[in-house]
């Protein structure tokens, strides 16, 4: 990352700060396992095994891990998508997957790798269908939804996109048209699937200063899967590493990223250092462990 791209992610993390207090517990993840069964009684394909830890208000914490480590799987039991097979998964007291999908959908959002579209439909429109949680029947949106909408597409930075075309804008802004219709479901909990992965390294900032300010301003709790090691050491509170369905590490970055810990998950050589706040900054070598 280039020095202009540290100080903003420095300014990022300096202004959050400065607004954060201690908060409640939101997520409490509780000895969580799955496994994905190729039935007849044969292996398991993967297992994710026992998993714990907690997610607060105002809080951004990042499921880090290479392809393979259980990082989606992980997400989908905090979405409710897979029930655990062990264990719980409770947002504030509930289980997640027990509740009813209407109530799940107004609590919970997923910002997904990849959201087809069926038809063409302007941005505007898109954002719009986060209401759906709230509506019944065939009811029109409210002067209501249409404020909450308004405001979700500026708070994700795509005001000026509300009259342009899904399928003719770039990927940056594609990813904070989703995110804007996420934002409309006015969650408690956001959980984003590699939603820096198509994006060049500005927008990839700007997506994660945002989703702090977020967190902050607005109380939201976000999880982000990636598998960017240095942004996550920039930009979440704490780190959840994962490597082959097992949780080896949870902590602020400062705690997660040991040396030898991190080769051994990414399979190759690196250094980490830290810079003048204390944030780790992990150089690859390019050779294997």
């Amino acid at each position: 990352m280039n020095p202009s791209t540290d100080s903003r992610a420095g300014d990022a993390r300096s202004e959050v700060h400065a607004q954060r207090s201690p908060a409640p517990v939101r997520l409490s993840v509780d000895l969580a396992s799955y496994s994905y069964q190729p039935g007849g009684g044969a292996a398991p394909l993967f297992t994710l095994e026992a998993t714990s830890f907690e997610v607060r208000q105002r809080e951004l914490v990042a499921i880090l891990g290479p392809n393979g480590s259980g990082k989606s799987t992980l997400l989908k039991l905090l979405s409710g998508m897979l029930q655990p097979l062990s264990g719980r998964v409770q947002l504030e007291g509930f289980e997640v997957a027990r509740l009813d999908p209407r109530t799940r959908a107004q609590r919970i959002a997923v910002v997904q790798q990849e959201t087809p579209l069926l038809f063409p439909i302007r941005v505007w429109e898109y954002v719009q269908q986060g209401r759906h949680p709230y509506t019944r029947g065939m009811r029109f949106e409210s002067d209501e939804d249409r404020r909450i909408a308004d405001r979700a597409l500026a708070e994700a930075g795509a005001d000026h996109l509300k009259d342009r075309w899904m399928h003719r804008i770039s990927g940056g802004e594609k990813q904070r048209a989703i995110l804007a219709r996420a934002l409309t479901q006015q969650p408690m909990l956001l959980l984003l699937d590699e939603p820096t992965l198509h994006l060049d390294i500005a927008a990839q900032v700007d997506l994660l200063r945002r989703l702090r300010r977020l967190a902050a301003r607005n109380s939201y709790s976000v999880v982000v899967v990636t598998h960017e090691v240095n942004l996550a050491a920039e930009f979440a509170d704490r780190v959840v590493l994962l490597d082959r369905g097992k949780m080896l590490r949870v902590g602020t970055p400062a705690e997660v990223y040991q040396q030898d810990l991190l080769q051994q998950v990414f399979g190759t050589l690196l250094r980490v250092d830290h810079n003048a706040e204390g944030t780790p900054k992990v150089a690859f070598s390019g050779k294997e462990a």
